[in-house]
């Protein structure tokens, strides 16, 4: 099955290789890593519309469509698809770059979470009206 595709044309929110101690004995990167790097991505654009501190409160939806492999180069794109009054919710994509075959590229992950805006006492706050 190929499921090659090219990358999105945005620039990506975060890139990382993962390494043998991101991975079981077998090579194969375990899921709870690329779910950190997924929080991680999404929280870029959650903390730049917050204008500051934001705590994940959801993860609405997480599907992994291919296994990812020690040794591949992962871009995370995140892309803002709703805000409320404290929250934003992100989506985020994951693609890898498998460097044994420089062509292949493919989509492995994809995830919804949503975020809430914080302030220094750690309590929701409202986001900051958009300029």
């Amino acid at each position: 099955m190929n499921d090659a595709q090219p990358l999105p044309q945005q620039p990506p929110a975060l890139r990382v290789m993962p390494q043998p101690s991101d991975a079981n004995v077998h090579g194969d990167v375990f899921g709870g890593w690329i779910m950190s790097q997924v929080d991680i991505a999404g929280s870029i654009p959650a903390s730049r519309r917050a204008n500051g501190r934001v705590a994940t409160v959801a993860v609405n939806s997480f599907l992994f469509k291919q296994p990812v492999f020690v040794g591949d180069l992962l871009s995370f794109y995140a892309e803002i698809v709703k805000t409320g009054r404290t929250s934003v919710t992100v989506e985020v994509e994951v693609y890898a770059q498998r460097m044994r075959l420089a062509d292949e590229v493919v989509k492995v992950t994809e995830a919804t979470l949503t975020y809430v805006a914080t302030g220094n006492d750690r309590r929701p706050r409202p986001l900051p009206p958009l300029e």
